[in-house]
């Protein structure tokens, strides 16, 4: 397996534009997929505007600024894809849809081409097993933002070969990542972690522990965390949140994982975090009526 020239990135939203940014910065050509045209024109009017801020900031030359973008190309046709080395997908965190776009790709890009999903729980044997090629996927999950985070995690499927390892593990470190491997269980490393003590923080807030903001101060001045539970919550997406802690209870069969009524309460209701403007936090404007936690003490 040659070096990874070129990268086809599948979502366009923060993960996979995030993704496609960097992989352009760092030299490597890159086509962005999303099948909806207006996320496609949003997606590079971010890139394009974060390059620029990296350029004002000083932390990119004009001249590179130029270039990577120029790396970059958009398409909502996955035909493009023919002749990329590596497939990034960044799309919603459901093994159906995960699975189906394989099913695609499988068709699509040349015989030696790997297959990387950005999923930050769900099993990468079995999104391997709806390809021909299972030996040639691989997790690779970016942390969000993708241009800012250090961290790459890299999971191997139960039939991952050494070369599509040692191939991704190579592209990560180009892209300036440090890489940490976990095995094939649900959740991985990081989110193994930090998804329960979200939904700990959510059944604090259920119960009437405290306040949204005293369960976040507390965990960011008493244990030194950058953001508190429910605010990462907001800032990851709520759903995104919802679906990985059903990944993690179905997965690991403990009732310990199981979602807090509030959580599911709030993507029933639409409040999504950040990306929508209300989670647990309103981001502007009222467009939701509040949602009182229920004491169940």
């Amino acid at each position: 397996m040659g070096e990874i020239r070129s990268v086809g990135v599948v979502g366009g939203g923060q993960m996979g534009s995030g993704i496609a940014q960097l992989a352009a910065v760092n030299g490597l050509q890159v086509w962005l997929h999303d099948s909806d045209s207006a996320s496609l024109s949003k997606a590079m009017n971010n890139i394009s505007s974060r390059i620029q801020t990296l350029i004002t900031k000083g932390h990119l030359t004009k001249e590179k600024g130029s270039e990577a973008l120029r790396n970059l190309r958009c398409t909502s046709s996955l035909e493009d894809f023919c002749c990329v080395d590596i497939v990034i997908e960044a799309i919603v965190e459901s093994e159906e849809v995960k699975k189906k776009l394989f099913v695609q790709l499988d068709k699509i890009v040349k015989p030696s081409a790997i297959f990387a999903s950005n999923t930050s729980s769900i099993s990468i044997t079995r999104l391997a097993s709806a390809t021909s090629r299972p030996s040639q996927v691989i997790g690779m999950h970016f942390m969000n933002p993708p241009p800012v985070m250090k961290l790459v995690e890299i999971i191997r499927g139960a039939n991952t070969s050494e070369d599509t390892f040692n191939a991704t593990k190579f592209l990560a470190e180009r892209l300036g990542k440090k890489i940490i491997c976990s095995k094939d269980f649900a959740g991985f490393i990081v989110n193994r972690i930090l998804m329960p003590m979200i939904n700990e923080a959510f059944h604090a807030l259920y119960s009437g522990v405290a306040t949204k903001e005293d369960i976040d101060d507390g965990m960011k001045l008493g244990t030194n965390h950058p953001m508190g539970p429910l605010e990462l919550a907001d800032h990851i997406g709520l759903d995104v949140c919802l679906s990985i802690i059903k990944v993690l209870h179905a997965g690991l069969g403990d009732t310990k994982y199981a979602p807090c009524p509030l959580l599911v309460h709030y993507v029933d209701a639409g409040r999504l975090g950040r990306k929508n403007g209300i989670g647990v936090y309103e981001y502007g404007g009222d467009k939701f009526k509040e949602i009182k936690p229920s004491p169940r003490l």
